[in-house]
């Protein structure tokens, strides 16, 4: 099963991170899309792979799919730690987040 992409302009796929070191363990973002986010028994948030997998490397993304993406945008507006980056998977360049342009 293939996970269909969010693009911004011009086409580019979209992924999310987090950065645990910021994470409050707030769980707006699990709250949000638990489709991509999940709080761990460390008390912090991590994205989520196929399968359902919490990605715990430090810096592991995800793409972002299309219909989850407002939702996903709203976990990065909201999250009281400002870990939540969303950037384009071709340049890398932060479009929704704390680092965003």
């Amino acid at each position: 099963m293939s996970v269909q992409q969010q693009t911004a302009d011009g086409g580019e796929a979209l992924e999310v991170w987090i950065d645990q070191d910021l994470c409050t363990g707030d769980g707006i973002c699990a709250q949000y899309a638990p489709e991509v986010f999940e709080l761990d028994i460390d008390g912090l948030a991590y994205v989520k792979g196929a399968g359902d997998e919490l990605l715990q490397d430090q810096g592991a993304t995800t793409p972002v799919p299309l219909p989850l993406l407002a939702d996903v945008v709203d976990s990065a507006k909201e999250c009281p730690g400002e870990c939540i980056h969303v950037r384009r998977v071709q340049d890398k360049v932060e479009v929704y987040g704390p680092d965003a342009e």
